[in-house]
């Protein structure tokens, strides 16, 4: 089969052709139709210091996926031939303490699809039976590539109850995108998000975003003043990791206001706890999604909402060809578009 493929701890990937993989007794083997480029798959081909210390080559990489099932280990019980499917990425042990009291996404011992063992950047992959997500015949393959990052967003901006409230959200990449469409789908009352590329902002409004705002020429503050805010942010979503957003952010919360943060800093960043104490802000962390009630969530929104489908649908906005990875790892990687995926079919 045709592969992504990783052979040595350095930057770059080769497309070539590797051994098909073969399920085991209850794992599932799937076609691969679409592949979603992640800042984890940036990260892996470029072999910066966080991959040389977590991935452990050779690898097939890729953990966003959409595809057919092909063939069903002896074990297995739920999942058909024909149906088409994503996978969940995180594959957990089952026997910790947070396994077994059903909070699976805290696992001690989570091993990533793509990262730990390899993934979908290849015409078939294998995982358990027990992460795979069966479709509803209306999912479209692009749409179905994007799950993975849409659990991302569902599990970030539904942390906290959104109806009402005012929501910032920091960083207008895909998965900020999708929550800007979340958090109007659930009610929000104003949802604003910033960033500083012109075309992601763009973007952002078509999510129905009340306000996108370029931080280079504006502030969070001229924001709540042009929307007629009276306090501050009830709730913050901070996707970027960017050094200044979350100081940003915590400077313009409410008394009260409570913060998911999905984006990963790359550096340590001092802030304001004075304010956070005073203020009595929640900071809360957020990795992957909720197994699986976040893929549940997400797929019933989709059912329910047809806005909301266009909205995400939407924000894939570049498909290359497999064979040329390339060019869709230099899109990924400027910066100012949607989602990236890749065609395998």
């Amino acid at each position: 089969m045709k592969a992504l493929f990783k052979s040595a701890a350095q930057p770059g990937f080769e497309f070539v052709d590797r051994p098909e993989p073969e399920p085991g007794a209850a794992e599932v083997k799937i076609r691969v139709l679409r592949t979603g480029l992640c800042g984890t798959d940036l990260h892996i081909e470029s072999w910066d210091a966080w991959a040389a210390s977590e991935v452990r080559a050779p690898l097939i990489p890729g953990h966003e996926f959409y595809g057919e099932v092909v063939e069903v280990g002896a074990g297995v019980r739920d999942v058909r031939v024909g149906d088409r499917v994503s996978g969940e990425g995180h594959i957990v042990c089952g026997i910790c303490r947070n396994c077994r009291a059903g909070r699976r996404h805290l696992c001690i011992r989570t091993l990533s699809v793509g990262v730990h063992r390899d993934g979908a950047f290849a015409e078939y992959v294998v995982i358990p039976e027990s992460n795979v997500w069966v479709h509803h015949a209306d999912i479209e393959p692009d749409l179905g590539a994007v799950f993975d990052p849409l659990g991302n967003a569902v599990h970030t901006a539904l942390s906290f109850p959104l109806a009402g409230e005012d929501v910032l959200i920091t960083g207008a990449g895909p998965i900020g995108l999708m929550a800007a469409a979340i958090a109007r789908h659930v009610g929000a009352r104003f949802v604003v998000i910033t960033d500083v590329s012109e075309p992601r902002l763009e973007l952002a409004r078509k999510m129905g975003a009340d306000l996108a705002l370029n931080v280079s020429t504006g502030s969070i503050a001229d924001a709540q003043q042009a929307l007629g805010m009276r306090e501050g942010f009830d709730i913050g979503l901070e996707m970027s990791g960017h050094p200044t957003a979350l100081p940003e952010m915590i400077s313009n919360m409410n008394h009260g206001g409570r913060i998911a943060m999905l984006g990963l800093p790359s550096q340590p960043i001092a802030l304001d706890w004075a304010k956070v104490v005073s203020h009595m802000i929640t900071v809360k962390g957020i990795y992957g999604r909720e197994m699986f009630e976040t893929w549940y969530a997400m797929s019933a929104m989709l059912q329910s909402g047809a806005e909301l489908k266009r909205a995400v649908s939407a924000v894939v906005t570049d498909r290359y060809p497999a064979a040329d990875w390339a060019e869709g790892f230099a899109r990924a990687r400027s910066g100012t578009g949607g989602k990236v995926v890749l065609d395998w079919s």
